[in-house]
């Protein structure tokens, strides 16, 4: 701590206003200039750099008063040095005059009050010989002048030494004063160099245009292929473009199936409101027979701008959704096939389903033909649905497909297919069929069957009538299959059609009874008469004659076990096991038509190659392609011709021809076949149908059928016809389907302008010394 000053020191004590001291007059006590307008002047400010510039002219040096007055000029300037008082905000400027008087000089009050500045050691006293002293700027060593600098100088003192507390002053100067308010630190206000400024500044707006430019560099040149890529997306839109479908005409060139003009309905879910939705629903809907819940989920697919709703809609139809004007809504040319006859040869032909692509039949089966090949084209939609007329589009066109003539005959399987259709409602019968078929060169004329549907509503009837049954429905062929093992024992077991068999009702081979179709007492017949009278007795005995592997060879000859191969959805093989897995008694159910199956097609087949004098021709269904319309005869391609192969010979061809005249005799079994001026040859057939709860025949129905020729003598046409399990009436072939033989074979030679042959037929004998 600093000494007190000694004896001689002028000045009251600190806190206290002299009793008898006069008040220095003019000015500060520390011999600073005064107040502006007052004796002494103003004094200039100090300068930033510390140093006090010299007083201004004309202002009179101040008289030192207070404390410091008594301290010497040398003691100032050596506490102006101090360190501590180097750091005070504030700093009186010198006095112009003679030396300050020695003491200790009061130290003035720091900024921060919290803590108390530490006391100053007392500096030595130097000669004041014309000594300046230099403060710092921003000093409080000394206090106004008069009663001002007093307290200034008691207030500096007691915060200076801390020795005792502040005296709140009275009146007469006597008491103590209230603690006087703590001057506020001045903060020198410097302003900051303002080029500096806008540097930072550009340096921010460089480097945000550098982030953009950078983005933008990154979305024109590293990324540009990708974002352009799927801009193009957004605006791209695939239109399929079908192609016209070709025709399925008849031999004639009628048409069965064609293609006409119709509309799609699509939407674009994109531009569709919400609240429209349930209004386009209920408006299309019921137009177009579509499932409500369907449509409201297609057009709510919001992230999809374009999705099908109907297919081959009528063009009035699509006036009138288009005349409601819905947003979102719209129609494209697309084509719609139709077939004019209806259900006329639907199981052949099939049908073309909702999607455009054959789902049935030859539709089906020679979709790759008919269908063409469909185009596409890319075009440009606004966010409105509009197409953009100069933008981007890209086609590729569609191919029309190619047409396809049946060798079928529409008159002919108009008449097959209304006589098999009223014969199966008589009867009651699960189903028929009904085949003409020209045995010279395979061609089917007509292929019938009921019962039918119309290909143009397919969806009203039950998927089991979509199929084909004349190919896919198998059966056992019963006693129209006996000609192949009479063909197989006049062939190669040296058998005759007048050889003499002693037929009884039913016969005992092995463990197995096999009988007649009906009880009689024994019989001497000849092979034609067993042939004529159908009897299964009398074609075991003759089927003794041949092997069982001759049996077997004969009857895949004829096309037994294997396809036809037409172009037909589904064909069934049938089933025909060789002989190694035969049981012991296989082999005579087989030689007269059971434990076998066969299609309808495959057994029309055997009688065709037996009108054909042996030769058996493949059946033909495809007379060939063309392009364009059906009048466009000369883009015609004809199909290959049908395979041919001699199966029997010529001779026993017209054996068994003679053979099966007897069968439409009053004495055999179909006498309800024969044709006014007509030589019918054909045969019976009443096959039992398993039963596959007790896998045995017993209450599983009969298959009625009958197949035949005419002329018997210049065969032209055959036909075939099977009835599926009759309910009404008989059941036997000659009774419930030999009428309907009689009635299309009529139609088809009056048609085909067939004329009678004129020749008698031979005379049928039929029992043994007759």
């Amino acid at each position: 701590m600093s000494k007190r000053p000694g004896g001689g020191t002028g000045g009251p004590p600190p806190g206290r206003r002299g009793g008898n001291t006069p008040r220095p007059s003019g000015g500060r006590a520390d011999g600073g200039a005064g107040r502006a307008g007052g004796k002494g002047g103003a004094s200039r400010r100090p300068a930033r750099t510390g140093i006090v510039p010299p007083p201004r002219k004309g202002a009179k040096p101040a008289k030192p008063a207070g404390p410091a007055a008594g301290k010497p000029a040398a003691q100032s300037a050596k506490d102006a040095k101090d360190p501590k008082e180097a750091k005070r905000p504030r700093e009186p400027k010198p006095s112009s005059g003679g030396a300050a008087p020695k003491g200790r000089a009061a130290k003035p009050a720091k900024a921060k009050p919290a803590k108390p500045a530490k006391p100053s050691k007392p500096a030595r006293p130097k000669p004041a010989t014309g000594t300046r002293t230099t403060a710092k700027p921003n000093g409080n060593a000394s206090g106004r002048a008069g009663g001002r600098g007093s307290a200034a100088q008691a207030r500096s003192r007691q915060e200076g030494d801390g020795s005792r507390p502040p005296r709140r002053a009275t009146g007469s100067g006597s008491g103590r004063r209230p603690p006087p308010r703590r001057p506020i630190a001045r903060v020198p206000f410097r302003r900051r160099d303002p080029l500096k400024r806008l540097n930072i500044g550009l340096l921010v707006v460089a480097f945000v245009l550098s982030l953009f430019a950078g983005r933008l560099v990154q979305l024109q040149t590293i990324e540009s292929n990708r974002y352009t890529e799927k801009a193009m997306r957004q605006r791209l839109q695939r239109i399929d473009l079908p192609a016209v479908r070709g025709e399925i005409t008849d031999a004639q060139g009628n048409a069965l199936a064609m293609t006409v003009e119709a509309r799609a309905i699509f939407a674009d879910p994109f531009v569709i409101k919400p609240e429209r939705r349930q209004a386009i629903v209920s408006a299309l809907a019921p137009t177009l027979g579509l499932n409500p819940s369907s449509v409201m989920k297609a057009i709510s697919k919001t992230n999809s701008r374009f999705v099908y709703l109907a297919h081959g809609v009528r063009p009035d139809q699509a006036r009138l959704i288009m005349s409601w004007k819905f947003l979102g809504i719209g129609t494209l040319p697309e084509y719609r096939r139709e077939y004019p006859n209806k259900s006329l040869g639907a199981s052949v032909i099939g049908f073309v389903n909702g999607e455009g692509e054959g789902a049935a039949g030859l539709e089906h089966s020679m979709n790759g033909v008919l269908a063409g090949r469909p185009g596409w084209q890319r075009v440009e939609i606004s966010p409105e649905g509009q197409h953009i007329p100069m933008g981007e589009d890209q086609k590729r066109p569609s191919v029309p497909g190619r047409g396809v003539r049946l060798t079928l005959m529409r008159d002919m399987q108009f008449a097959a297919q209304q006589a098999i259709e009223k014969q199966v409602k008589a009867t009651g019968a699960r189903g028929g069929t009904v085949i003409v078929m020209d045995p010279r060169d395979g061609r089917l004329l007509a292929m019938a069957s009921a019962p039918g549907y119309d290909p143009g509503d397919y969806a009203r009837s039950a998927p089991g009538r979509w199929g084909s049954p004349l190919v896919q429905d198998a059966y056992e062929p019963g006693s129209t299959g006996k000609v192949v093992t009479a063909a197989a024992a006049l062939e190669k077991g040296g058998v005759t059609p007048q050889t003499v068999f002693d037929v009884p009702d039913r016969i005992r081979k092995y463990d197995t009874i096999f009988k007649d179709s009906h009880p009689h007492a024994p019989e001497r017949l000849t092979f034609e008469g067993v042939l004529a009278k159908s009897s299964n007795v009398g074609t075991i005995l003759a089927s003794e004659s041949i092997s069982s592997q001759q049996l077997y060879q004969t009857l895949r000859d004829f096309g037994f076990g294997q396809k036809t191969g037409l172009p037909l959805p589904g064909e069934t093989a049938g089933l025909l096991q060789p002989p190694a897995k035969w049981s012991g008694t296989d082999r005579y159910p087989i030689a007269f038509g059971q434990s076998m199956s066969v299609n309808a097609v495959q057994m029309a087949s055997v009688y065709a190659t037996i009108a054909n004098g042996g030769v058996r021709v493949a059946p033909t269904l495809v007379e060939g392609t063309f392009e364009g319309t059906a009048g466009e005869s000369e883009k015609f391609t004809p199909a290959a011709a049908p395979a041919r192969r001699q199966v029997i010979s010529a001779d026993t061809a017209r054996k068994i021809s003679d053979m099966l005249e007897g069968v439409t005799t009053v004495e055999g079994t179909a006498p309800s076949a024969q044709i006014p001026g007509y030589r019918v040859a054909g045969k019976t057939g009443t096959a039992e149908i398993p039963n596959p709860r007790c896998h045995c025949y017993r209450g599983g129905g009969y298959i009625a059928s009958f197949a035949g020729f005419a002329p018997a003598d210049d065969p032209r046409l055959v036909v075939q016809v099977v009835l599926q399990d009759p309910k009404r009436g008989s059941h036997y072939g000659g009774v419930a389907a030999a009428p309907v033989f009689k009635d299309v074979m009529t139609f088809a030679l009056q048609t085909q302008k067939i004329q009678p042959t004129g020749s008698r037929p031979p005379i049928a004998k039929i029992y043994a010394g007759g």
